[in-house]
């Protein structure tokens, strides 16, 4: 299955995830290039927007195929379920896919915070005659 295939289909639950992990994934690589504690809430709001919109695209996956699923007519076949679950994961996937490579990025520039703290924290040291 290939990448487009996957993203067509988790329906429509995945375009909210996807937009809110591109502009996580935006924000970070920003952060980890000029670290500032300003972008934190930020951070953290997108990646939480991610997750919550990649878990909301899951349960109405969920929901809808267990609709069609009761309006079946005939022996309804127990395989069916298991499609519709593959298929409604793939808005978790890609929710989990883009806020592990955002928090790569947001460790960066943790990293290089802390880095610029320390440095500002040690006093220059005057050489004694």
């Amino acid at each position: 299955m290939s990448i487009s295939d996957a993203f067509i289909a988790g329906g429509f639950g995945m375009y909210p995830t996807l937009i809110a992990g591109v502009a996580l994934l935006v924000t970070s690589i920003r952060y980890a290039s000029r670290p500032e504690s300003r972008y934190v809430p930020l951070l953290i709001s997108l990646g939480l927007f991610t997750l919550f919109a990649g878990c909301l695209g899951f349960v109405s996956g969920v929901i809808t195929m267990l609709r069609f699923y009761a309006e079946m007519q005939g022996e309804p076949k127990p395989v069916i379920l298991y499609y519709g679950f593959q298929e409604s994961l793939h808005n978790i996937a890609l929710a989990l896919l883009l806020t592990t490579a955002s928090t790569l990025a947001a460790s960066v520039g943790a990293w290089r915070l802390a880095r610029q703290a320390r440095d500002a924290a040690v006093p220059a040291t005057v050489p004694v005659r």
